[in-house]
């Protein structure tokens, strides 16, 4: 799964390609923290409804839930049996996938539903609902795919 770009040769790249892991957790880790620092500022807003912090929630609880398990497991390469074994893993991954777009859709909608459609004069806590969960989204891909297994 992870590893699209390691067939691509890049010769002057060798100290990025040697440091990929740090480089994705850190920008991995930067796109989660400017999503929740977008939501934090907002909630400050008083046109804010606190029930809109929910789909950021469940994004957190998707991220956790696709890093929880690793690529082998996935592929069922794993030398010792796990308590859920090939399928669970793969069932565990598309439920995390699964609330990510959730999120995402849920976040999409909140903006138009509340704040594009009714032509609310101030319409930023709709598009920094909608930042924050697409900083998550794009945080957990990054950190998912953008990691190497082999040096573990």
């Amino acid at each position: 799964m992870s590893g699209c770009f390691d067939n691509i040769y890049f010769p002057d790249m060798e100290a990025v390609v040697e440091r990929r892991n740090l480089i994705s957790s850190i920008s991995a880790g930067t796109l989660f923290f400017f999503g929740w620092w977008i939501m934090i500022d907002n909630a400050a807003n008083e046109d804010f409804e606190p029930a809109y912090h929910t789909p950021g929630v469940i994004a957190s609880v998707g991220v956790f839930m696709i890093n929880a398990v690793s690529n082998a497991q996935v592929r069922g390469e794993t030398y010792g049996t796990s308590c859920i074994g090939q399928t669970g893993a793969r069932v565990w991954l598309i439920m995390g996938f699964l609330l990510l777009f959730g999120s995402l859709i849920a976040a999409s909608w909140i903006l138009f539903g509340a704040y594009v459609v009714p032509a609310k004069p101030h319409p930023w806590p709709g598009v920094a609902i909608f930042l924050q969960n697409a900083f998550i989204f794009f945080s957990a891909i990054v950190f998912k795919f953008g990691r190497t297994e082999e040096h573990w």
